[in-house]
């Protein structure tokens, strides 16, 4: 659930007044924040995959086709171990799991469902949970 502006602006405020008061603190746990270290990745990947780009016309240009093959997988693992990190440091968890829920989430917003309808096949417990608390709001408001 994401934080709304006001309690992103305490935040804000919170993580200012720690790097005012303990900056040495502050640093080391930025330096553990997790994010930190996927950015840092992110930005090997672009370097990695710059030093590809730069081996395909040299490889053509001596006539030796091996180093234009290995700046194209360098390219390729580059891209690869970017997008893993990004990923990462954006908090998206790779697998099918996490995509079937962003389908169903898409699809509740496109197609409500019927107030009268029951549950629906493959959905979890916490989406029910919150369809339920949802309708108890609704019957309270309305």
């Amino acid at each position: 659930m994401p934080l709304s502006e006001h309690e992103q602006r305490q935040l804000e405020q919170i993580e200012q007044a720690l790097y005012a008061e303990h900056p040495r603190f502050a640093k080391a746990v930025r330096a553990a924040d997790p994010r930190v270290h996927y950015k840092r990745r992110v930005v090997y990947a672009a370097i990695l995959f710059v030093i590809g780009v730069a081996l395909l016309p040299v490889g053509i240009s001596i006539s030796y086709i091996a180093v234009s093959v290995v700046g194209f997988v360098i390219m390729l693992a580059s891209c690869y171990w970017a997008a893993m990190s990004y990923r990462r440091m954006n908090g998206l968890a790779a697998g099918r799991i996490q995509l079937k829920d962003r389908r169903a989430g898409r699809r509740d917003k496109a197609e409500p469902r019927a107030k009268g309808k029951g549950k629906r096949s493959g959905t979890g417990i916490s989406e029910r949970l919150e369809e339920r608390w949802r309708r108890r709001q609704e019957g309270r408001d309305g």
